[in-house]
């Protein structure tokens, strides 16, 4: 025997060694809570046939893929591909109407700077008297994978009782996580929570450089008897212009604190305050404190603040004013009491979504200087396929009490550096699309990328 083949066969025996080793120490991705389990060889079948089996195997997949329940994710910030990759024993589709389950995500902030998701399982068609609420919060510390595991989770557990009633039901099994003894909560920190942010900017050309600094310091503890929030912000953004012979240095500042305390009452009263010290060159303020004590009612309790909301808040504050420059009603400083009421509407339905608020206030000391905002937000499927969304502000305004006698030069506007006289503010936005044609979105796909949810390649 040569050398060379000598060389061959242990090269051989290596790598068969090697390909041992690495299936023991990676033996395969870890089975899921919910997953397929199909039956490829099953005890006392020749393994001579395994061939046919598995193509009889594959023909049934097939066939109960095609039976299997029809889902349509209405999430914002899922991460779709994910899913729809992991939950490949039911059909996603792109529209409510060809579901027969709608899984409806909400989510609202929570006191850890996180998020508490609430995932919403309707039944339609078959499932029709079937519904459950499942939830699931995250922190600021996880990452995004961590997060979409999570909900993956979720997701998993709240199908499992509509898969049991399908004939997928004998290919699925289910594992339970070693169940750990419970315990009382000891939190060192007392739901307390505190974040620091810190951020910079610099750009510029030949002709211009910009400068934007930016600090945020928050102290928040939530629990469901009281909410405390603190913060501390700043901004600096300087613009440097040289063309030609003109030159311009342009500036801006803003410092806020601020603090709110609400005390739960019941679960439909609470009551609370603001308190805040504020600067801020484009207003005309060298320095605001601000005090308002507050009491809300919501129609709904606040248990279904994830679905559907409508509050009233009554406020009264208290403001000691100092200005930067004279204002146009001859102060420098000032006294000011003024009082407001918001009504607050916020819906989230199978249909879609809504929000709407009015609010008004006036200052005692004269009723004229008053203002009105009315702010609304629409999302909703018109027919199938079609969706329309529609966002909207209006301002009357009545109460500028801090406009400079001087006003403003042309290049403090064109530069927005100070506020302008105005009777009213308003924006509008309106949007639509239309999707046709296959009803199944289950295949992902990654290569040379995709699409953002904006429609633009990534």
């Amino acid at each position: 025997m040569t050398k060379r083949n000598i060389l061959i066969i242990l090269t051989g025996l290596i790598l068969i060694h090697s390909s041992f080793f690495v299936s023991n120490l990676y033996p395969g991705p870890r089975t899921n809570p919910v997953s397929l389990i199909p039956e490829i060889n099953p005890e006392g079948k020749d393994s001579n046939n395994s061939n046919k089996t598995g193509s009889a195997d594959q023909t049934l997949m097939d066939e109960l893929k095609e039976k299997a329940p029809k889902v349509f994710l209405d999430c914002w910030r899922c991460d779709r591909d994910y899913i729809r990759k992991e939950l490949s024993y039911v059909n996603f589709v792109r529209d409510r109407t060809d579901a027969d389950i709608h899984i409806l995500v909400t989510d609202e902030s929570t006191g850890s700077g996180g998020n508490k998701y609430t995932l919403t399982f309707i039944g339609k068609n078959q499932f029709e008297e079937m519904e459950q609420i499942l939830e699931y919060s995250s922190n600021e510390t996880e990452t995004r994978d961590e997060i979409r595991e999570g909900m993956l989770e979720i997701m998993k557990k709240g199908l499992f009782p509509f898969l049991m009633k399908t004939p997928i039901a004998e290919l699925l099994s289910v594992q339970c996580k070693w169940e750990l003894k419970p315990t009382a909560v000891e939190d060192k920190w007392n739901f307390w929570v505190f974040n620091i942010r810190l951020n910079g900017e610099l750009g510029g050309e030949s002709s211009r450089k910009s400068t934007e600094l930016g600090l945020d310091l928050s102290a928040n503890r939530v629990t469901p008897e009281w909410k405390i929030q603190l913060g501390l912000s700043g901004d600096y953004e300087e613009d440097d212009y040289d063309y030609d012979d003109y030159s311009l240095t342009s500036i801006s500042e803003r410092k806020n604190f601020r603090g709110l305390l609400v005390k739960s009452i019941s679960e439909h009263w609470s009551a609370g305050g603001w308190i805040e010290a504020s600067s801020a060159t484009y207003s005309n303020i060298k320095a605001n404190y601000r005090i308002a004590p507050a009491v809300e009612y919501n129609f709904f309790p606040y248990s279904q603040s994830t679905r559907r909301q409508l509050r009233c808040l009554y406020r009264i504050g208290f403001n000691s004013v100092n200005y930067i420059e004279e204002t146009i009603f001859n102060k420098t400083k000032e006294d000011l009491y003024n009082q407001s009421l918001t009504l607050t509407l916020e819906i989230r339905e199978p249909w879609g979504s809504a929000s709407t608020s009015l609010e008004g206030s006036h200052y005692f000391h004269d009723f004229s200087k008053n203002r009105l905002e009315l702010r609304g937000f629409l999302s909703f499927r018109l027919f199938k396929g079609f969706s329309i969304d529609l966002h909207g502000r209006f301002d009357r305004v009545r109460d500028q009490l801090s406009l400079p006698i001087e006003g403003a030069s042309v290049d403090e506007i064109l530069l927005r550096r100070k506020e302008l006289a105005t009777d009213y503010e308003y924006s509008i936005n309106v949007g639509f699309s239309y999707t046709f044609g296959s009803v199944y979105s289950n295949v992902v796909n990654p290569r040379f990328g995709g699409r953002s949810r904006y429609g633009r390649w990534r």
